[in-house]
């Protein structure tokens, strides 16, 4: 059975970092490209990063301003989203997402229907 789990969420102030983690059962990771989405009330469902099956290429949302690294460790079946200089708008539940078979981050990778299996999500709060 294919599940994804995330952890790493929290309540933080601004300018603090988190390193989200996302563990994986019942599939082969490094067949598979990675997405991190997250899901706020005012912006709705939005992509957030990906990263390719062996880890080589990363891709991010362009407000990520080179505050966000996406990683992942294919032995271990784990991926993360490093933030650092968390902000007020980087706020929201974090999902991880695995790609389909046929993705690619050449293009499309930032449309939900190019995933298939998706976590639960951990909250991410940004608050002084």
């Amino acid at each position: 059975q294919v599940q994804l789990v995330e952890s790493g969420g929290g309540l933080v102030e601004p300018g603090a970092s988190l390193k989200l983690t996302c563990s994986m059962t019942g599939f082969t990771l490094s067949k598979f490209a990675m997405g991190w989405f997250r899901a706020t009330y005012d912006k709705g469902f939005e992509w957030v990063s990906s990263i390719s099956n062996g880890g080589l290429t990363t891709k991010y949302i362009e407000s990520a301003e080179g505050r966000f690294t996406i990683s992942r460790d294919n032995v271990a079946k784990e991926l993360y989203l490093e933030i650092s200089d968390l902000k007020p708008e980087d706020a929201g539940m974090y999902i991880c997402a695995k790609g389909r078979a046929d993705l690619y981050l050449t293009t499309n990778y930032r449309t939900p229907d190019r995933y298939d299996t998706w976590g639960q999500g951990t909250q991410v709060s940004v608050s002084s």
